[in-house]
């Protein structure tokens, strides 16, 4: 699915359809508000504000944030959703509706989920480490690692990283989407991921423009295997999980499709065929699915190998939260590659704001993620040191919307005051 990690107060995701897992951008004016769940928080509902640098001013209220949140879940009919909002004024960590479409499991913060192109985030970071290591250089010709990509010698690392490389994206195809249909216990290869495409057009030359395609991330992980001779599971353990402690973080195997328990469910109404051309719920369907009569095919162990170091990582709220103030605020890149990696993030020619595999989101720092079923959202404010994630177990929504990012930005409404 292509989600888009750039948030602003009109505008979140351009193309929340499945058959991309990153960046773009949809119109959202009104978050439709409707009823009211409980849940567990910290800070004992107080209310409390703070500034920071530049004038930012967060107001914190666990109660305002919870109740909305819960409202704005129960209107656009997820079945379950986790938020972490974390300020220097207080902190709320709450869990809303049920595991399972129908279902009576409660979903808690241990849950783990798919977090789809959160992962990007993972294999820039890697890439990032390798180059202050000198294993590899930022403009480095990709031809340098992979002499089969056509006019290699033209485009950089980094331009793979920042997204301005031109490189078609394969999960725009009508071939993966519909083998994604018709069988998605498919086990993929990133090498047949890449092939295909290469061989597509080109969007642009290299540097000419910006377009967000998997089929970079993805080369990104294959010559980050090729230089530490191990596969990129392991690379990301011993790099990235075991230095933060991030003990419920997994990249999975091709061939595994289960989820680490306890798991939440993730559900969709639409294929993706269909939504490759925004073929959403009519507003008949969209009533039958308020009242139960129409209900989302479960695509919880749908083998995710399709998106590779793209987006098939594994992960719950609490370890995306400490990966993302390590990702925002430093910890596995010196401080010179870290303040170089924030300058990166710049804006696009569509709206977006993105950098050596990172988004820009107003004044976060992070990414969104999609996959059949999920949708996430992790992002940090060095400025003011906010942190927030939220998860949901519907995605793409009904309508079409990405259900965490609409949450997401929800949330961010409500504590900067917009």
């Amino acid at each position: 699915m292509r989600i888009m990690p750039r948030i602003q107060t009109t505008t979140l995701l351009r193309g929340a359809r499945r058959r991309r897992i990153a960046t773009a951008a949809i119109v959202v004016t009104t978050l439709a508000l409707a009823g009211c769940a409980g849940g567990t928080t910290a800070n004992g509902g107080a209310t409390a504000s703070s500034s920071a640098s530049g004038g930012a001013t967060v107001d914190f209220d666990a109660e305002a944030l919870t109740a909305a949140f819960d409202d704005s879940a129960a209107a656009m009919l997820v079945p379950g959703a986790v938020m972490i909002v974390r300020t220097p004024e207080g902190e709320v960590e709450h869990a809303y509706g049920v595991t399972e479409w129908a279902g009576s499991t409660p979903v808690t913060l241990d849950d783990h989920i798919r977090i789809g192109s959160n992962t990007k985030t993972w294999t820039g970071t890697v890439i990032l480490q390798l180059v202050e290591e000198g294993e590899i250089a930022l403009d480095d010709p990709v031809s340098m690692y992979r002499p089969d990509v056509p006019n290699g010698e033209n485009i950089t690392i980094e331009q793979l990283l920042t997204m301005r490389s031109g490189l078609h994206n394969y999960t725009t195809t009508l071939e993966l989407n519909t083998a994604l249909d018709e069988t998605p216990e498919r086990v993929w290869d990133p090498e047949e991921l890449v092939r295909m495409g290469l061989a597509e057009e080109p969007y642009f030359a290299p540097g000419e423009g910006y377009e967000y395609s998997n089929t970079n991330t993805v080369l990104l992980g294959l010559i980050a295997q090729d230089l530490e001779g191990k596969p990129i599971d392991r690379i990301f353990q011993e790099r990235l999980f075991d230095p933060l402690g991030l003990s419920e973080t997994s990249y999975p195997s091709a061939t595994d499709t289960s989820i680490p328990e306890p798991y939440a469910h993730g559900y969709m109404f639409s294929n993706n065929v269909d939504t490759m051309e925004g073929e959403w719920l009519s507003d008949d369907e969209l009533a039958a699915a308020a009242a139960g009569e129409l209900v989302p095919t479960d695509h919880t162990n749908d083998n995710a190998s399709w998106t590779s170091a793209a987006g098939a990582g594994i992960s719950t709220a609490s370890d995306l939260a400490t990966w993302v103030e390590a990702l925002g605020g430093g910890g596995l890149l010196s401080d010179d590659m870290q303040q170089r990696r924030i300058e990166s993030v710049q804006p696009n020619e569509d709206g977006s704001s993105y950098g050596w595999g990172m988004a820009g989101m107003d004044s976060f720092y992070g990414h969104i993620g999609s996959l059949p079923g999920y949708n996430s959202f992790m992002g940090y404010d060095p400025a003011t040191d906010v942190t927030v994630v939220v998860w949901t177990n519907l995605a793409p929504g009904a309508d079409g919307l990405p259900t965490a990012a609409v949450l997401a930005r929800l949330l961010i409404d409500t504590l900067y005051g917009s």
